[in-house]
């Protein structure tokens, strides 16, 4: 069984194995693949995992003896599934392999907003306390999370999980999701509208999927009507947020910070207008990346393949 993996390297660099995968048949393995090459690496192979090389109709159809695709990630909007579905190919996705790690990140943005751990170290190591004449100093005010409006937009397995976090910290969790029967009532997560949740929140954590109802759900109308000083953390999708609007929220004061792990289009361009804003923390779609995470993602990923081979189909699409 010949097994095409299109673009491993951002999934494994080369500090975990793909020996799971390698044991359910013969593994070619390409780093990147460009669109030109898709349809020749693929060749005959009948099984291929891919993360964000697109697998479009035209491919499919190129591809004759394709039967399964193994998205490695959750999202799998690079795949034509309706062409797969016509073809009879097997579609499977890694649900819930981040969420311990992803929901990590989501607090250390927000701890990094308020607690200015890097400002204060950078200050340390230049001189400034050995040359202080107190015992101690801040230079930028510090935030306090015991008591703060948490909003949460979104109540997957990540929303759900940031929601238990946060009420460590002494927050109350609010939360605006499509399924707010699936919250709790001794969860302590309070269900409110979307408008509850712009209007309540001081710091506003994104989960939601994105979707024609909530691309840009976070724009220059729905900041209006937002706390001044608000924090927003978004580690689900760059397009929830409209940029734009953000860089002016940002330079206004209106949003206090904007934290993001994506942005709109990634790999980011020299002309996004968050590149240069002011209280932007910005990281290259790391919060899924801790090893175990990685590692988790394969072992599931090998799985799926597995379960295929035993024709009962795990995590399928199609």
């Amino acid at each position: 069984m010949k097994i095409v993996i299109l673009d491993g390297y951002a999934l494994n660099p080369g500090d975990i194995s793909w020996k799971e995968v390698s044991a359910l048949g013969e593994v070619v393995l390409y780093d990147r693949t460009k669109a030109e090459d898709i349809v020749c690496r693929i060749g005959d192979a009948e099984i291929i995992l891919t993360n964000k090389t697109l697998i479009t109709k035209e491919v499919i159809n190129a591809c004759p003896n394709l039967k399964y695709i193994g998205v490695l990630a959750t999202g799998y909007n690079t795949i034509d599934l309706d062409a797969a579905k016509e073809k009879g190919i097997i579609v499977t996705n890694i649900p819930d392999y981040s969420t311990p790690s992803v929901c990590q990140f989501v607090f250390a943005l927000l701890l990094e907003m308020c607690s200015k751990v890097q400002i204060h170290n950078e200050s340390v190591h230049s001189g400034e306390w050995v040359k202080s004449l107190d015992f101690c100093y801040w230079k930028t005010p510090l935030i306090e999370l015991a008591g703060k409006n948490f909003g949460i937009l979104g109540y997957g397995n990540i929303g759900s999980s940031v929601a238990k976090t946060a009420k460590t910290f002494g927050m109350n969790v609010l939360c605006c999701t499509r399924t707010p029967q699936k919250i709790s009532k001794d969860s302590g997560v309070i269900p409110v509208s979307l408008d509850e949740l712009f209007e309540k929140s001081h710091i506003i954590s994104l989960h939601a999927p994105l979707t024609v109802e909530t691309k840009f759900i976070i724009n220059s109308n729905s900041i209006k009507k937002m706390q001044t000083g608000v924090l927003i953390i978004n580690t689900a999708r760059g397009p929830l947020v409209k940029e734009d609007d953000m860089l002016k929220a940002l330079e206004s004061g209106k949003v206090g910070f904007y934290g993001a792990d994506v942005v709109s289009k990634e790999p980011m361009e020299q002309n996004n207008p968050l590149l240069h804003a002011p209280n932007c923390i910005l990281t290259p779609h790391i919060a899924w990346a801790t090893k175990e995470s990685r590692s988790r993602l394969i072992h599931i990923a090998a799985k799926n393949i597995e379960s295929y081979l035993n024709g009962n189909c795990q995590n399928s699409l199609t």
